[in-house]
């Protein structure tokens, strides 16, 4: 019976590759999922690497269309910004990956799946939990993280067997993918130091970018971006376009510390020029459309679906339940929004749509309206005022109350 493993070339699934057969006596199909970031010498390579480890076969998976239907687009709709700051481009993946590790299996009638993930991340998490719910019956293998093993026993394995391993040549470790590309290096390790500029990958440095800005213009319809200047675009190719035009500026460089799912904190580097882009401009055309309370609702809702999103809990029922809620908020998100991209900014420079909450022949900020007169504004302010009023009226009787009821000091000996 074989093993279908989660496949990425690296270090860790390299060794999984002989292991796998060495100690289950079994045949190992190696899957490849592309959720963005990979050229086609990246696949022709990752599929050459598995070949050589003697995988019995290999299969790729083009996972972006799932990644962005399934995962991207209620990241726009719902503006996730996890800790403010960081959208989220590696946990969506691991989701992705998962589900097609256990189609494949299924596919070829494997009973056990296995994937490289170490004792100490966030991905173990995700594709356990996601393997588990998408294939019940599958039986779930993750050595390196059963085995303990550092990548200096990892390498030795490999070459004792004869296998070649790579020396990096690079400080940093890279994760490229559809929705931007995450970081990690020796000051991710701490919370004190910056990412130096030749961490980031792709991104033009902000102070090297063009001295002429760009602005653009992103169509939504629905609340989902379908066309930059004019000319459609599916969810993809528009990501993809964007993440090339903004990087070329410098926007989406940043670094986030947050809480990992196993409890510590932990820090990462990441470039994801269309999210920043995207987010900032769908929520711009939101608080033109959407009333107050529905961007506080939709706010909170959005932190959590990404909290839980980001925690491999995707397949919780209350994730299709907050989804129902976005897609019924979105109905209205519809129009144009100009954006302007200088110098590593992405600067919303004015929204349009014809669903805008903005009508100045009602009224205007500030200086007159057809709603209301002085009268009803003066009655307004002053029930406005009500409860606090009556607030601090309590608070100042109860503080005399207990002023008056206090002892007299005794008199001294």
């Amino acid at each position: 019976m074989p093993i279908v493993l989660a496949f990425s070339g690296g270090l860790d699934t390299s060794f999984c590759v002989p292991y796998l057969q060495e100690t289950y006596d079994a045949p190992v199909h190696t899957v490849t999922v592309d959720t963005g970031g990979l050229t086609d010498s990246d696949r022709t390579a990752v599929e050459a690497r598995a070949r050589d480890l003697g995988a019995d076969a290999h299969h790729l998976v083009d996972g972006r269309a799932q990644l962005y239907d399934d995962h991207l687009s209620y990241l726009i709709t719902g503006n996730v910004l996890k800790g403010g700051v960081y959208p989220l481009c590696v946990g969506p993946e691991r989701i992705v990956q998962a589900r097609a590790v256990a189609t494949v299996a299924q596919e070829i009638g494997a009973e056990t799946v296995a994937h490289g993930s170490t004792g100490a991340g966030n991905d173990q998490v995700r594709f356990d939990v996601a393997l588990r719910l998408v294939g019940d019956a599958l039986d779930v293998l993750a050595p390196i993280r059963r085995l303990g093993l550092s990548r200096d026993e990892s390498t030795a394995f490999l070459e004792e067997r004869g296998f070649s391993v790579p020396t990096d040549t690079t400080d940093y470790s890279i994760n490229r993918g559809l929705w931007g590309t995450t970081i990690g290096g020796q000051e991710t390790l701490t919370a004190t130091q910056p990412l130096p500029e030749q961490a980031y990958p792709d991104t033009t440095p902000p102070t090297d970018a063009p001295d002429t800005p760009q602005t653009l213009t992103v169509t939504f319809e629905e609340g989902l971006p379908v066309a930059i200047d004019g000319t459609p675009l599916s969810g993809v190719d528009l990501v993809e376009a964007l993440t090339e035009i903004g990087g070329a500026h410098g926007v989406g460089r940043d670094i986030h510390v947050g809480d990992t799912i196993l409890g510590i904190k932990g820090r990462i580097g990441f470039e994801a020029p269309a999210a920043e882009i995207l987010i900032a401009a769908h929520r711009e055309l939101e608080k033109v459309v959407l009333s107050e309370e529905q961007q506080i609702r939709k706010q909170a809702l959005g932190d959590v679906y990404g909290r839980l999103l980001h925690e491999g809990q995707y397949f919780d029922p209350v994730m299709r339940d907050i989804e129902a809620f976005l897609d019924h908020s979105q109905d209205v998100v519809s129009g144009t929004v100009a954006v302007k991209l200088f110098k590593g900014t992405a600067q919303v420079q004015g929204v349009d749509s014809p669903h805008s909450m903005f009508d100045a022949g009602t009224a205007t900020y500030g200086e007159e309206n057809a709603l209301w007169d002085g009268r009803d504004a003066e009655g307004y302010t002053t029930l406005a005022a009500v409860s606090s009023r009556l607030a601090k009226k309590a608070r100042t009787d109860a503080s005399t109350t207990a002023s008056e009821d206090a002892p007299a000091p005794s008199a001294s000996p």
